[in-house]
């Protein structure tokens, strides 16, 4: 069996002279403690030595990739298949290339892996010709090269300019609002109603370098700054303005201040055109998906875009948002819908009741497109534009409350029959709604009378059948004590109730010619009894008790 072992002076191939040292993984080391034992093990067959650094830089550079260089391969060629015996390599994926290519039976297990480590370990005492001052130094000048191809062609270094510059863009903003609130508080003591008639800021500044002294408003042309509509108020408030008046060295220091503001903002819209291009070259899906800043600060918070492509759409959708997780699962309460992805422009059209919805598809849907642009080969943006118009299409659906199928374009109409409601229309009952009496608690004056003459009827048939009964000859006492039970029966209506608290006063009836008036003999009370009567109580004073007739109504009340 050959082994191919790579330095950083050039390619070895060994010869294993014993393969049945090679069956004990565990011992194996015990065989290479010292150079006498090792060439006991291997022997050198083969040393291909690189001319210089860059060569060197070069094979080393192939064989991270999985590839085979022209060097090593012409070696291959040359030694392994002229002896037709299996090669150990230390790389799988290196053995699965040269097995393809070359058509020689390549091996890796951990015992290549156990016999690599010995060789590695004694490579001074195996390959001769080379002096360890040598080695040292090929090994170093291929470490400081090999870094620095690496850092040259990184994908996270491009990564790192995204990251430096939407963070630059954020504190561009920090400070341009502080220059343009001070520059406006400033010149607002001299001339404050300026402010109020023109409201852009960067406007504002260019007004001010351009006239200066509210004085020069009158005789300035502003027409390339402001219409003319506008033009004319400045020119009209600045004759009667209630500002103070300052001096010229207060005027320098607030036109330096603007003429700072004005560089700034140009230079903003510079780093935002640069950021644009950067984030469409390197994430072209996900600038499509959520756009240059959204995509820009999510890249910037996971470190870079490998890092971003590592988390779960869960992880994404809530990106930004760790105080109020963390505070929420503390306190038991619900955890936020989104983070950083609130500011994209699906979720900015989205009803308040459809962000937590819209935010989640959003989020499984960038992390395809961010999982495509770090580890696709292909740069185009046809993922992302196809992914947005689904989204779009599901955005309708969610508005609209249509039914729309997510084809291709997200335009097509699912075809469904239309719905034909079969059931009965039932009409709502409301006598079930309240338990209380149909009729009021005051009843009216004619009810009350309907109701006297039906008693008055009752008591009638009632006093023939006492007469029935009765002895035929009573005295005038018992007669009036009977008058007064017909007359109790008769007298069962009640007049209008009144309000708790308040004396219920009744009306005196023309006395019938049957009964006469015998006022004198009922006693006359100063004190109140309380009778009761369905739907309430009724306070009654005896001394308004005069005829007999209100007398027998009261004591059939009391029974």
């Amino acid at each position: 069996m050959l082994v191919l072992f790579e330095t950083s002076v050039g390619y070895a191939i060994f010869k294993v002279l014993n393969e049945k040292k090679l069956q004990e993984v565990d011992s194996l080391w015990k065989e290479f403690e010292t150079p006498e034992k090792a060439n006991k093990i291997v022997k050198l067959k083969h040393f291909e030595k690189f001319q210089d650094t860059a060569e060197a830089l070069a094979a080393f550079t192939a064989l991270m990739e999985g590839k085979i260089n022209k060097q090593l391969k012409k070696v291959l060629k040359k030694i392994v298949k002229e002896a037709h015996e299996p090669l150990a390599v230390a790389d799988a994926k290196l053995g699965g290339v040269i097995k393809e290519k070359l058509n020689l039976s390549c091996i890796h297990s951990p015992v290549v892996s156990e016999l690599m480590r010995g060789i590695r370990s004694q490579m001074d005492g195996l390959i001769p010709g080379v002096e360890p001052r040598e080695m040292a130094a090929m090994c170093l000048g291929l470490a400081h090269s090999l870094s620095r191809y690496r850092l040259k062609f990184s994908a996270d270094k491009v990564d790192t300019m995204i990251v430096q510059a939407i963070s630059l863009l954020d504190d561009l903003d920090k400070e341009l609002n502080n220059y343009i609130m001070r520059c406006r508080e400033w010149y607002g003591w001299h001339f404050p109603e300026l402010g109020k008639i023109i409201s852009d800021n960067l406007t504002y500044c260019k007004c001010l370098q351009k006239v200066g002294d509210r004085k020069n408003y009158a005789s300035a042309k502003l027409s390339e700054l402001l219409p003319e509509e506008v033009e004319a108020e400045v020119k009209a408030a600045a004759e009667i303005s209630m500002g103070t008046e300052v001096s010229e060295e207060d005027i320098c220091n607030i036109l330096h201040l603007c003429t700072q503001v004005i560089e700034i903002s140009e230079y903003r819209t510079q780093l935002y055109e640069y950021l644009q291009n950067r984030m469409m070259a390197i994430a072209p899906n996900v600038t499509v998906m959520v756009g240059e800043l959204v995509g820009a600060r999510l890249i910037a918070h996971a470190g870079s875009l490998l890092n971003l492509a590592k988390h779960a759409a869960s992880t994404v959708q809530i990106l930004g948002a760790e105080k109020a997780l963390f505070r929420a699962l503390k306190s038991r309460r619900d955890t936020p819908k989104y983070g950083l992805i609130y500011h994209a422009s699906l979720v900015g059209q989205t009803s308040p009741k459809h962000k937590g919805k819209i935010s989640r598809m959003l989020a499984a849907k960038t992390v395809l497109a961010i999982r495509y642009d770090a580890f696709g080969e292909d740069s185009s943006s046809a993922m992302g534009v196809e992914n947005r118009a689904k989204l779009e299409a599901r955005l309708r659906t969610l508005e609209d409350r249509g039914i729309r199928k997510i084809s291709g374009t997200g335009k097509a109409l699912a075809k469904t029959e239309k719905y034909e409601h079969k059931s009965e229309v039932k009409t709502y009952d409301p006598s079930g709604d309240s338990t209380l009496p149909a009729c009021s608690k005051k009843r009216k004056i004619e009810q009350v009378d309907k109701e006297d003459e039906i008693v008055e009827k009752k008591a009638k048939k009632a006093k023939v059948k006492i007469k029935v009964e009765e002895a035929p000859v009573a005295t005038e006492e018992e007669e009036e004590e009977g008058g007064g039970l017909v007359a109790e029966d008769q007298e069962t209506s009640v007049k209008k109730k009144k309000k708790k608290g308040k004396k219920k006063h009744i009306k005196e009836e023309p006395l019938s010619e049957e009964e006469p008036c015998t006022s004198t003999a009922i006693p006359v009370c100063l004190f109140l009894i309380l009778c009761w009567r369905r739907p309430g109580f009724y306070f009654i004073e005896l001394s308004e008790l005069e005829t007999s007739r209100q007398w027998r109504w009261f004591l059939l009340m009391a029974q």
